[in-house]
């Protein structure tokens, strides 16, 4: 797929110019969204993103078509599920609701910079190492097993990272949020503020984040612009998608497995594409390996779709029986993710897991002052 500098131009000027309008015309004022708001621009997003496609499928064709779509859905329904880590992390630090928006929209803005980074690395080693593809397929399964394993049993509290961590060591932080200020100033000295902490939280989960959605979607596509695109779109609409569906990501009880099938299903396609392009001298003597046929655009978008609709159907109908038989002996409903995003919204107090290791500032707050590292 031969794509002119000048389409590239377009596309990323076109996703800055989104990321700046969402910025501007929602974020630069405060305010918690309404569903209807972000309903309304769920779907916008979804739109532009369905008419790009449609637009690849005109001009390149159906194969190449096919594989923006693939890599869509499946870069999409990876995101929602980065969604329950999103809302653990509001909830440990107790991000007012109407300032969630200011966090989650930075915190896209550098996925979609980290990752764009990870695609242009993913795709030379590609171009120039064929055996990538073994290690992208192996690490694919691995974790789809890890996956299915874990199943809906999400810790509900959120842990800080090593990274997070040295943050706090090294930057004076202060106990309670100053507005939707990143960083204010105390006795003379620069403090950040909890808001900040928030998005370095949100910020290094996506590096994790893209540890297996890179590897996932060069298993559907190996061309470069798509799978930018794709990732791209994915993302931009993440923070509407985040206050639709707060709410509901409860009762996605079995997206887990569905992921773990789609995972698990394109590390089997990778390993299957790194045989015919084998070059490994002790893998058949370093010849290609075709008796297995290569899995068509075609295949990968029907398994990965009716994966999703079973997925969908089976969590809903789960919920529903479980609300049914918790009304029936007078039990509350579980939104545990929900309720904690809320009541976070509520107190306005950080109450991240540090697992022992509690930040200099909550230390300084609890001798009433505030203290720098």
């Amino acid at each position: 797929m031969d794509v002119p500098f000048w389409v590239w131009a377009i596309t990323v000027g076109a996703i800055i110019a989104m990321i700046a309008f969402d910025f501007v015309g929602h974020v630069r004022t405060p305010h918690a969204p309404s569903l209807r708001e972000a309903a309304t621009w769920s779907a916008a997003y979804v739109a532009i993103a369905v008419v790009f496609g449609i637009g690849v499928w005109i001009f390149a064709g159906g194969q190449y078509g096919g594989e923006y779509f693939a890599g869509y859905i499946t870069e999409k329904s990876l995101s929602v599920d980065n969604l329950f880590v999103f809302v653990l992390i509001m909830a440990s630090f107790a991000v007012p609701r109407e300032l969630q928006q200011k966090v989650l929209l930075f915190g896209i803005a550098f996925a979609l910079i980290l990752r764009t980074v990870f695609i242009f690395l993913g795709a030379a080693a590609i171009e120039n190492f064929s055996w990538v593809f073994y290690l992208f397929g192996a690490f694919l399964i691995y974790t789809a097993v890890a996956q299915a394993r874990a199943g809906g049993d999400d810790d509900e509290e959120f842990k800080e990272n090593g990274f997070l961590r040295l943050v706090r060591r090294v930057v004076p932080t202060t106990s309670d949020y100053h507005g939707d200020r990143m960083t204010t100033k105390l006795d003379g000295k620069r403090f950040i503020t909890p808001l900040a902490i928030a998005l370095v939280a949100i910020g290094s989960a996506d590096i994790l984040f893209a540890v297996d959605s890179i590897p996932a979607i060069f298993g559907l596509t190996e061309e470069t612009f798509l799978v930018f695109a794709a990732n791209a779109f994915s993302l931009l609409g993440l923070r509407q998608l985040f206050f639709l569906i707060d709410g509901l990501l409860d009762r996605l009880v079995y997206l887990h497995y569905g992921l773990a099938v789609i995972l698990g299903f394109i590390g089997i396609k990778l390993l299957i594409h790194a045989l015919h392009e084998n070059e490994l001298p002790f893998i058949n003597g370093g010849e290609h390996v075709e008796f297995i046929p290569e899995i068509p655009t075609w295949l990968s978008l029907l398994v990965i779709v009716v994966t999703l609709a079973i997925t969908t159907v089976a969590s809903l109908a789960r919920s529903r029986r479980d609300a049914r038989e918790a009304a029936a002996v007078g039990a509350p409903e579980p939104s545990a993710g929900h309720d904690a995003a809320a009541v976070a919204g509520e107190t306005g107090t950080p109450t991240v897991r540090t697992d022992g290791d509690v930040s200099p500032a909550v230390r300084a707050d609890e001798r009433g002052g505030h203290r720098s590292s």
